[in-house]
């Protein structure tokens, strides 16, 4: 009974997510643009610490095949990206990422990769500096789910940008390429000066 309640909520979501994406698509073809993806424009959400929902739980495996856990990041402020290769706001934003992996050392960086295969994937982190893990999604989109379903702000459009807090909720989330580091920086800073 509880397999089929799960397979019935997954379903309810494909079938939103494919709604949601046949809508955009087709504004896309209407405009012109025919990306092919659902893009955000940059907007970005902060969460107030009282408003904020339940802690995010997601494994996946890693480049190596390791598994990336929630739990991996107890207690500390992260930053999670979800992104792919052939994505063009992904690859703009990468550098800055990379960069900002590097000023905010004391913060894990974790991207979500929803698209590649392993090879493809390294092939992209190289080119832009990427040093921080990715997890691996494209099988079984249950990291998407994970932030989908836990009344968290969703990664709705490729990129997004979520910032966890130490309690592993979603503090802030950027929808779409970073326009300003700036902003996630700010982001950042934020969370990190919340009291423990």
């Amino acid at each position: 009974m509880k397999r089929a309640i799960a397979v019935a909520i997954v379903a309810v979501f494909a079938l939103a997510g494919c709604t949601q994406a046949d809508d955009s698509l087709a504004s896309q073809y209407q405009n012109g643009s025919g990306q092919g993806y659902i893009s955000g424009d940059g907007a970005f959400t902060e969460i107030a610490v009282v408003d904020r929902g339940e802690p995010i739980a997601f494994s996946g495996p890693s480049a190596d095949e390791e598994t990336i856990s929630s739990s991996d990041f107890a207690g500390q402020v992260h930053v999670v990206n979800f992104w792919y290769a052939s994505c063009p706001p992904c690859r703009a934003e990468a550098p800055d990422l990379a960069s900002l992996s590097t000023e905010y050392s004391d913060v894990p960086f974790l991207g979500i990769n929803i698209f590649d295969n392993v090879q493809t994937a390294q092939v992209f982190e190289s080119k832009y500096g990427i040093e921080y893990p990715s997890i691996f999604d494209a099988k079984s989109n249950s990291v998407q789910l994970a932030f989908a379903t836990a009344g968290a702000v969703a990664p709705n459009a490729v990129p997004t940008t979520i910032v966890i807090d130490r309690d592993g909720r979603v503090a802030a989330r950027i929808s779409g390429r970073i326009a300003d580091t700036g902003i996630l920086a700010a982001m950042i800073d934020t969370v990190i000066a919340e009291q423990q």
